[in-house]
């Protein structure tokens, strides 16, 4: 039927399938999108499917005035507790006129590109970092089945631990996105280290990254070290069974990766099942062509993909959103007491939301921006004695800490950087809760002591 594997089918509230938007999955409006955003279109498309079925009208005829409603709904009915911001709707708006457009619905009940149809208030807010100390609880408790009292659990079965926690410490260090670190191969690991050894760096594919373009990132040996460990244990014996078992010989699809060439753009060369050989640039693959590579291990064909599920096989990148998940709720179990569990977390008092963490993937990439936003205000502040005056000629000269961190993140414009992340003025406000993270993260008044040549 043309259908790819993670693209949605949906149901009409009897039970059958709709082949109007079937067809329109199969369009090329839609199949080409990335299956993350054909995730989230069709999550949202759903919602507003069931608002006008509940109404009695076809989607094909939805009015301006529905759109209103459904808008008004989501962003600002106070009855809705689980209103939406601007950004969230514009995405949803975004999704519908991808559908109407397609559909060919005039006159177009809602159209992105009409500033009525915009949200003002657009800019994210889902900032989220942890502290290491806060990060150490989450995993001791999430991740490692700790109690209260630091010990493990009776009965905890801790059997994708080491993949679970280096996962987590490469991301914190690397300060990766969820499909960039998700879909690393084994010999992308970095092992060039820097001057001083503290760091290594590596090569993330543009064809895994928002922007579609290469770039450097930075991992610490500590992290590596913990992957490293993964690989050697935890790892090599899901591959193990998985031989055993005979997994690798029953997948569909096998390209067993018979070099892999060095230079600023490395080709792959394998042979597939039928001894046909092919290569593409490192660069270009993405993570659903290298779940197909494998390398010749002592025991046979093994994954290139770096993390595997406990069946050897590739763990696809949003599935560790069901890792966090988990995580944040044994976090729950174990730290709030079963009144304080029944009450959805929106709804819950600072007090107790502050005594369970809760992460998310993207929560790590935000706290390594932090850390080295931090670090790097301090280090120009501190060590060099600069004033004002004198960080602005320094800036204008050499780049200021702002550039530096959306250089290592991967935006493309340092605004972005700024709009999504704490911007000087509340780095300022939040004075007492960045001295605890200093204290924290092992910074003193004194940066000189660090080495920050990374």
């Amino acid at each position: 039927m043309g259908l790819l594997p993670g693209d949605p089918v949906f149901l009409s509230p009897d039970f059958t399938v709709d082949l109007g938007l079937l067809d329109f999955v199969r369009s090329k409006d839609f199949r080409w999108l990335e299956r993350e955003t054909k995730r989230n279109y069709a999550t949202d498309i759903r919602l507003l499917l069931s608002f006008l079925s509940s109404r009695g009208v076809r989607w094909r005829e939805a009015s301006e005035q529905d759109l209103a409603d459904y808008r008004a709904w989501r962003c600002t009915t106070v009855q809705n507790p689980q209103r939406i911001g601007g950004t969230k709707w514009n995405r949803e708006a975004a999704a519908f006129t991808k559908l109407f457009k397609w559909a060919k619905v005039a006159p177009l009940p809602v159209d992105v590109s009409r500033r009525v149809d915009r949200a003002a208030h657009s800019v994210s807010s889902r900032v989220s970092w942890l502290t290491p100390r806060t990060w150490g609880l989450w995993s001791r408790i999430g991740l490692r089945g700790h109690g209260k009292d630091g010990m493990a659990t009776a009965g905890w079965e801790g059997r994708t631990e080491a993949r679970n926690t280096s996962f987590v410490q490469l991301q914190l260090s690397s300060g990766l996105r969820r499909q960039e670190g998700a879909s690393l191969l084994t010999f992308e690991l970095p092992v060039q280290q820097l001057r001083y050894g503290r760091y290594c760096h590596g090569q993330v594919a543009g064809a895994v990254t928002r922007s579609k373009q290469s770039r450097t990132f930075y991992a610490s040996v500590d992290a590596l070290g913990q992957v490293e460990s993964y690989v050697q244990s935890e790892r090599a014996w899901a591959v193990h069974r998985a031989q055993a078992k005979g997994r690798y010989e029953q997948l569909p699809f096998l390209r067993l990766i018979t070099k892999v060439t060095r230079g600023r753009d490395p080709q792959v060369h394998w042979v597939d099942r039928d001894g046909v050989e092919g290569r593409q640039s490192l660069g270009r693959l993405g993570w659903r062509e290298r779940q197909w590579l494998f390398l010749e291990g002592p025991e046979g064909p093994e994954p290139a993909w770096l993390w595997l599920t406990e069946q050897g096989l590739p763990m696809l990148p949003d599935r560790w959103e069901g890792v966090f998940r988990s995580a944040n709720q044994r976090c729950e179990q174990v730290l709030l007491s079963r009144e304080e569990r029944e009450l959805d977390r929106g709804f819950r008092t600072a007090e107790v939301r502050g005594r369970t963490p809760y992460a998310t993937v993207h929560s790590t990439r935000h706290s390594m921006a932090l850390y080295m936003l931090i670090v790097l205000n301090q280090l120009m502040e501190s060590r060099y004695g600069l004033t004002a005056a004198d960080r602005r000629d320094f800036a204008l000269l050499f780049g200021d800490p702002w550039f530096l961190v959306k250089v290592l993140l991967g935006h493309a414009d340092v605004e972005t950087t700024k709009r999504h992340y704490l911007n000087p003025q509340e780095l300022h406000l939040m004075g007492e809760k960045l001295q605890v993270a200093r204290s924290e993260w092992g910074l003193t008044e004194n940066p000189s002591h660090h080495n920050l040549a990374a």
